[in-house]
């Protein structure tokens, strides 16, 4: 087996493995976001109901975060540099196979298997980060421009989706990551170093794997279908049940396995436990709220893809000024305060919007929510990815990595089903209650349900994020995270 980095001597190349690294998160984050604006143009094309629209973002989102752990131990056991080349292989791959889909299900099912992709290659790629830079000022630093980008690539999607889907089709926002993928592959050998943290057992935990991937499929699915079932209904019930009994189960087995995905001691540690917290939450608000203004915009106020893209630009503008923020101020404020200030600026942008209207314009309906929404979205997304390495052993950096981004993921499916029931509940109820009402009225009514939706769930990340350590002390985390030498050694 490889033996791991020294630590001793920092890699000449580690700037140029950053800017490799961080474009094919920016790749795998755009491609996460970019669909959103396709939305409307895959439900025509491929005959979509509105409910199971949501699945070509959920279907991404749920594998994505349920291998996420499992590709951050595979990193760690396998090689980092070795993972992180399989992930972007059938990451490309299935961008290919999403392109070419000719039905809903084709594209859910190739949807899957991207997901499956990121979650290979994305704890591979920040492991390697956290492994090449040093603990301090270097690695917060690199750090902050992989968080700059995620939020960049977040947004950006909107800007770059319109004119792509208008002009060439929106198979064509999954094409162009072949070109990027190759090209990354081809320079991952000349820029990346091999690096694994070898344990005593070789163990990789597919049952935990599976509990936790079954048990948020489960969890969404229950929520998108209760709006037509109802809450109360048995088939609601049992899924629910079902989704618990799965997260029971993967709690226990997490608990008794020599080499757990989630070594539940992790959660000793109230940095990280805070940090993951606020990045659940944190997934839930740009998702949840992109999916809805993307249907408000081009459903109710006619825009095309292209028009809705350009006049969003004002969104990876002001996130990509919070990352730029968030990174130095976490240095001078702590954890705390950044992220609370992001989610309370989040929640301030999704209340505005809530104002939307059938005779709605971009000023008076979208433009300033934007202008609020985006700052947040760069402060907080930074701050807990900092957050959630701080203090982190080298021998642990995968699993770190693979729970926050497991975390972020988690609340991206979650909070599109939110919205989304949200939505068609409260559209249901206005056309039962107004009949032959104009269906635009409808429509708008669940988005600003919806929207109103985003702001609770921002206010709850703000609490979250009071719980946070105002500044991380390195030594304790540590004392917190790392086992004794005889128990390690056991592992």
């Amino acid at each position: 087996m490889t033996e791991s980095v020294s630590r001793t001597e920092p890699d000449s190349r580690r700037w140029w493995a950053l800017a490799l690294l961080c474009g094919a998160f920016f790749m795998v984050i755009l491609d996460a976001a970019i669909v959103t604006v396709a939305l409307p143009s895959i439900e025509e094309d491929l005959g979509f109901t509105s409910q199971g629209l949501q699945w070509v973002v959920s279907a991404y989102a749920l594998t994505f975060a349920g291998l996420l752990l499992l590709g951050g131990r595979a990193a760690d056991l396998l090689g980092r540099r070795r993972v992180f080349m399989v992930g972007l292989v059938i990451f490309t791959l299935a961008s290919l196979l999403c392109g070419l889909a000719w039905s809903d299900h084709a594209l859910i099912g190739a949807r899957a298997l991207q997901g499956i992709g990121a979650a290979i290659m994305t704890p591979s790629a920040l492991s390697i980060i956290t492994t090449t830079f040093e603990e301090g000022a270097e690695r917060n630093k690199a750090l902050g421009i992989w968080g700059a980008l995620g939020g960049i690539g977040a947004t950006t999607a909107w800007l770059i989706g319109g004119p792509i889907v208008d002009g060439l089709g929106w198979e064509w926002i999954f094409f162009i990551n072949i070109p990027v993928g190759l090209a990354a592959l081809a320079l991952a050998p000349v820029l990346l170093r091999e690096s694994t943290a070898p344990p005593a057992r070789r163990s990789y935990d597919p049952a935990g794997a599976a509990t936790i991937t079954g048990a948020l499929a489960l969890l969404v699915y229950a929520v998108v279908e209760a709006p037509d079932k109802g809450w109360t209904d048995p088939q609601t019930i049992v899924v629910l049940a079902c989704s618990a009994a799965l997260l029971a189960a993967f709690a226990a087995i997490e608990s008794r396995h020599p080499a757990p995905l989630v070594p539940l001691r992790i959660f000793r540690s109230r940095t990280i436990a805070g940090a993951n917290a606020v990045m659940l939450v944190f997934g839930m608000l740009p998702y949840g709220l992109g999916f809805i203004l993307t249907l408000y915009a081009q459903q109710v106020l006619g825009y095309s893809a292209v028009k809705f893209g350009l006049t969003s630009l004002v969104f990876p503008a002001t996130a990509a000024v919070g990352s730029v923020l968030g990174q130095s101020l976490v240095l001078r404020a702590g954890f705390r305060p950044v992220a609370a200030a992001g989610m309370a600026l989040m929640g301030a942008g999704a209340l505005l919007l809530t104002q939307v209207s059938v005779g709605g314009s971009y000023f008076d309906d979208i433009f300033f929510g934007l202008l609020v929404f985006g700052p947040g979205v760069g402060l907080a997304f930074v701050t807990a990815s900092i957050a959630a390495l701080a203090g982190v052993p080298e021998r642990e950096s995968g699993i770190a990595s693979g729970l926050s981004n497991t975390s972020f993921q988690i609340g991206a499916a979650l909070g599109v089903a939110i919205v989304t029931t949200v939505a068609v509940s409260r559209t249901g109820h206005y056309t039962a209650t107004h009949t032959g009402a104009n269906p635009l009225i409808g429509l708008t009514e669940g988005f600003r349900a919806a929207f109103l939706a985003v702001a609770i769930l921002a206010g709850i990340g703000v609490a979250l994020a009071l719980l946070l350590p105002g500044r991380p002390h390195r030594t304790q985390e540590q004392f917190e995270l790392e086992p004794s030498a005889v128990p390690a050694a056991a592992e």
